[in-house]
């Protein structure tokens, strides 16, 4: 079984640890642990597609956590760390466990060793008056040697890393391996402004922050990328700098919600749905901006996988409704047993769903869609409006927004009660769904004054969006209950009476949903957003 943990380190490069460490603010005693020796194989594809997301996957031998450690980036000094016992699959094998959770980076790729470090770590513990471990300070000589994808063959024993002189001055050393001496930080029971205060002695001391973000990136001599963008991307306070931010940033978390959606996670369905559908709708709300022939193949995706997510998450909020509008029929009426059988069916819905949609995203078509969308992210096709300045374009960008939720409303409201209204409400309610996400997106990049006006203006059209939600449900599940009791089974039969009683009680919800629609109307038309720039 896997474990996890968040792991805060940082490291730095230099000729030695500065003395009396001991006399950072909070520690009161610094105390020597006992040395270790490491030995790991780095796994990532031939052309390291983890590695250049700051992913790192081994299996390590020696020291106190030996086993399998894939590391994913959270933060500057914060990594999610997953770990598994060593002896799980075998030595060049990555665990189906692991490799599951990378299959939005390596994308039907293989993975093999890439490199093979042994390192000798002298460690000293930075302690609280209690005796607490705040922080472990590490010295690592480390030797490296690069792997071809169908050989892992050991590091050198001339070159292994031999104690506080490195390694074996008498020995010859191989052209293959490199080695290096860097140190380490790493969080225990400490705060991350420990983190700040021993680096301040670090820096006095001569210690620099490392450029290399992990052992296996300076092995290969991968540096890292420069940020920033380059030269030819939207300028700064544009609207096609702000729009790609919050691309980029919902690209990344659709990649983070692939592995929970593998894995089971609960909720991951619905989020993910939800990420994919916020991604289609930055492209529908700013299409103005871009390259119409590259962004609608890629609604069409994103679509599609929002509906092959919605599959799953149907039975699951199907599962929901009925169940729990069960409350409101009289025990009599149902029997015990409805409860528990609604309750199987939707969960096995969700299950056969889950299974479906998971073979999905190990498809061709999937990986295709996560490469065309890191291309976009990494080389838009934005037009000249592109450079309009963002406060302004955000301005009439929400004004479109309101304006194409209340008219849809409105069309919706003098629709004549039946099927062509809930269409019409439906449509209205999407609208208000993505007029409350470009809402959501603008509110950081204005000033204070203006973005609580904005998010006002997003929490009316995230109320209507939840009420136009509620009415959905209530015709999915009214459809729903009609199947159930026009199937012909033994079931539909038994129970048809129950489940008039919850057509009725769903009716009423719809009923009571359209009474609200009218004032929330009158809220999502106010002129303020006018007066935005």
């Amino acid at each position: 079984m896997d474990t996890h943990q968040v792991e805060a380190e940082r490291k730095y490069g230099g000729a030695a640890l500065p003395p009396k460490l001991d006399r950072v603010e909070g520690v009161r005693t610094a105390r020597p642990a006992a040395p270790q020796e490491l030995d790991a194989v780095y796994y990532d594809t031939p052309d390291l597609r983890l590695l250049h997301r700051h992913i790192t996957l081994r299996r390590r031998t020696g020291g106190d956590d030996a086993g399998w450690h894939l590391k994913l980036p959270r933060t500057e000094d914060e990594r999610q760390e997953v770990r598994l016992p060593v002896g799980t699959g075998g030595p060049r094998d990555v665990p189906a466990e692991l490799a599951e959770r990378v299959a939005a980076f390596t994308r039907g790729t293989a993975l093999s060793p890439v490199a093979h470090l042994r390192t000798h770590r002298s460690r000293l513990r930075l302690c609280d008056g209690g005796g607490n471990t705040l922080a472990e300070v590490t010295e690592d000589r480390v030797a490296a040697q690069v792997l071809d994808a169908d050989r892992a063959g050991p590091v050198p024993a001339s070159t292994r890393p031999t104690g506080p002189g490195g390694t074996d001055p008498s020995a010859g050393t191989s052209t293959d391996v490199r080695t290096w001496t860097e140190f380490e930080v790493e969080l225990d029971h400490g705060t991350p402004a420990l983190l700040d205060r021993i680096e301040a002695v670090f820096t006095d001391g001569g210690l620099t922050r490392s450029p290399w973000p992990s052992k296996l990136s300076q092995a290969l001599d991968e540096a890292p990328a420069s940020g920033g963008g380059s030269p030819s991307g939207p300028a700064p306070g544009t609207a096609g700098a702000l729009v790609m931010a919050g691309f980029r940033a919902q690209l990344g978390a659709l990649l983070a919600l692939d592995a929970a959606v593998r894995t089971g996670e609960e909720d991951s369905v619905h989020r993910m749905r939800v990420t994919a559908r916020r991604l289609r709708s930055q492209l529908k709300a700013h299409k103005r901006l871009f390259d119409r022939r590259q962004t609608e193949p890629l609604e069409v995706e994103l679509r599609r996988l929002g509906r092959l997510l919605g599959r799953a998450r149907d039975q699951e909020v199907l599962g929901e409704l009925l169940v729990d509008g069960l409350d409101a029929v009289p025990a009599g009426q149902h029997g015990g047993e409805l409860r528990g059988q609604l309750t199987e069916r939707y969960a096995c819905g969700y299950r056969s769903a889950w299974r479906q949609a998971v073979a999905e995203l190990d498809g061709t078509r999937y990986f295709t869609l996560l490469e065309r969308l890191d291309a976009f992210a990494a080389d838009p096709p934005l037009r000249g409006r592109a450079d309009r300045k963002a406060r302004r374009y955000l301005s009439d960008v929400l004004r479109h927004e309101q304006r194409r939720t209340v008219e849809r409303l409105d069309h919706a409201l003098h629709t004549a009660p039946g099927p062509d209204r809930d269409r019409a409400l439906h449509d209205a309610r999407k609208a208000a769904k993505r007029a409350r996400y470009t809402a959501d997106h603008a509110q950081p990049h204005l000033p204070r004054d203006r973005a609580k006006r904005v998010a006002r203006f997003g929490a009316r059209m995230k109320k209507l969006h939840k009420v136009l939600g509620t009415h959905q449900d209530s015709v999915v599940a009214r459809h729903e209950l009609i199947a159930l009791t026009t199937s012909g089974d033994r079931a539909g039969r038994r129970h048809a009476f129950a489940y008039g009683l919850l057509h009725e009680h769903h009716r009423h919800i719809a009923e009571a949903a359209q009474r609200r629609l009218p004032k929330l109307r009158h809220r999502a038309a106010r002129r303020k957003l006018s007066r935005l720039p």
